[in-house]
């Protein structure tokens, strides 16, 4: 059996894990087995405090050498404050991307074979250490750690694939006339900077590090500081795995100290995950050295649902594409078209799940939603839910704070998850991205109206279809302006396939074997085996 179909059989798994999310069945039998026994195993809610330094540089912890400001980073689930950093300054990042050159010289000269090695002890290190991660995840995130234990799980899958593919890279021998040749080489970029979101802090770096060190780069990366904590035991991972001191650094930092990478003259390539104003900023910045950037931007996402659908994979789908990581990720489909004459049907269904997921500490097993990343987030999505009741839609269930009966948990950013119905396309909760638990049903009569009315958008990051005729599915895809799409599933995203939008939502792509192209570059070589002719 190939390691490819190994890894498709495992995002399988991981599809059907995800599928069971929602449901009332406990989830002990679903749990990973053999979990290692760390100190995460003492870690419950509201009693993590970080002390240690937060930026990795030259293969260590260090506190940077100059900073601009500070930031504090907050549990979630509690509100309380776990974590007080400097944000790096311009001598700090220098300091960061002198020793991802040093370490390139270093890892650009090694095999593809011997940069898979390292690339495969690391996934084997996070295999070994999920629990431990996941619930550092879900300590700083606040998902639940169900489901930061499968993104922990995709994140080691995704080193072991471009491990896999690291010896592969070649290039293509071209015969010219009279024995002259031709030939390409694949060879690195250099230095790459990474910017993480929030929602996915381990995994989002993990799609960035795996292609960029397949390929021969090192790497600086600048987490999200609301979510500061994960990225450093990566990059203290890929020490342990056998890579040279300055592969993988750390700062941390908010849009400033981004500024000060994006702005480095010795900085190759810049990817990019967040939102579509900030994107744009840095593309603007790349554009000046004129560096490569792929930016993964914000998405308005429709999900369309056709009359003649297995009902309840659609209502589970429907589900999958909202309320993951309480809302917050960027390619939801949280315009959910459904026809008319099943709009009812679904439209309780769906209702009636929602109210059941179990609100809570996300580091209990039976919890299917966590809190909201912070205080500021939590009120801006009840401003959109305030301002689609004002504009006519009707709340069909949630929309308010959720107060947790747990002491500990009341300063907590919860809320209850929300389903608009009565929405119109010209409402801001159906135009804008609300990057929360809310989910607006807008009924649709044919296939033409919707496709129009689903494309009626800026973004393109992706868009699903739920219907058992495989015939309109394909052409409904074909149809779409986005990146990914889903045919009866949504928000699964194995690492064999790309993953990137359309329009605003940004360009290049992660994951996949394409992400190769985008973290290298082609020199092509000409070799004369005759005499020169000159014209002059």
């Amino acid at each position: 059996m190939s390691k490819s179909h190994n890894s498709s059989m495992a995002m399988q798994h991981t599809a059907r894990l995800l599928m069971k999310l929602y449901s009332a069945r406990p989830l002990v039998q679903l749990l990973l087995p053999k979990f290692r026994i760390t100190m995460s195993r003492t870690l419950t809610t509201g009693t993590f405090q970080n002390s240690l330094p937060l930026n990795y540089r030259g293969g260590s912890r260090v506190q940077p050498v100059d900073s601009v400001g500070e930031e504090q980073t907050y549990e979630p689930s509690t509100g309380r404050v776990i974590t007080k950093f400097p944000c790096s300054g311009e001598k700090e990042v220098n300091e960061a991307i002198q020793s991802a050159k040093a370490a390139f010289k270093i890892w650009s000269q090694k095999s593809g074979m011997e940069r898979g090695r390292v690339l495969l002890e690391a996934a084997r290190i996070i295999r070994e250490r999920s629990e431990e991660l996941a619930t550092m995840e879900t300590i700083n995130n606040g998902k639940s750690v169900f489901e930061a234990r499968v993104d922990i799980e995709i994140s080691w899958q995704t080193l072991e694939y471009y491990a896999g593919l690291a010896g592969t890279m070649a290039g293509q021998h071209v015969q010219l006339t009279g024995g002259s040749f031709g030939y390409t080489r694949r060879e690195p970029l250099g230095v790459c900077v990474g910017i993480g979101a929030w929602n996915y802090p381990f995994q989002i770096a993990c799609w960035k590090c795996g292609p960029a060190l397949a390929c021969g780069n090192a790497m600086v990366y600048k987490p999200s500081p609301f979510t500061p904590l994960t990225v450093v035991l990566l990059a203290e991972i890929f020490r342990e795995a056998g890579g040279p001191p300055g592969l993988f650094n750390v700062v941390q930092g908010g849009a400033t100290t981004g500024e000060f990478l994006c702005k480095h003259p010795d900085v190759a390539k810049i990817s990019f995950t967040g939102s579509v104003p900030t994107g744009s900023k840095i593309m603007d910045m790349a554009s000046r050295g004129i560096k490569p950037v792929t930016l993964e931007l914000g998405g308005k996402s429709p999900l369309i649902i056709f009359s003649d659908s297995d009902l309840e994979n659609a209502v589970n789908g429907a589900m999958m594409a909202n309320f993951l990581t309480q809302g917050q990720v960027c390619c939801n489909g949280t315009r959910v078209f459904v026809q008319r004459d099943i709009l009812e049907k679904f439209t309780e269904s769906v209702v009636k799940k929602v109210k059941k997921i179990k609100i809570g500490d996300p580091l209990l097993e039976d919890t299917r939603m966590g809190p909201l990343i912070n205080r500021s987030q939590l009120e801006k999505v009840f401003g959109f839910i305030k301002g689609a009741k004002e504009q006519g839609a009707k709340i069909l269930t949630g929309g308010d704070p959720y107060i947790p009966e747990d002491p500990k948990l009341k300063g907590g950013f919860f809320m209850n998850p929300c389903v608009l119905g009565n929405c119109a396309d010209d409402m801001t909760c159906v135009k804008e991205e609300i990057f929360g638990p809310v989910m607006s049903i807008l009924p649709f009569d044919t296939e033409e109206e919707v496709l129009q009315r689903a494309n009626n958008t800026t973004y393109g990051l992706a868009g699903g279809v739920f219907t058992r005729d495989i015939q309109r599915a394909h052409r409904v895809v074909a149809a779409l302006q986005a990146g990914m799409c889903f045919i009866n599933n949504y928000n699964v995203s194995p690492v064999e396939l790309p993953f990137g939008g359309y329009k605003k939502s940004g360009f290049g792509r992660e994951n996949g074997q394409v992400a190769i192209e985008y973290y290298s570059q082609l020199k092509t070589v000409c070799v004369e085996m005759g005499n020169v002719e000159s014209v002059f």
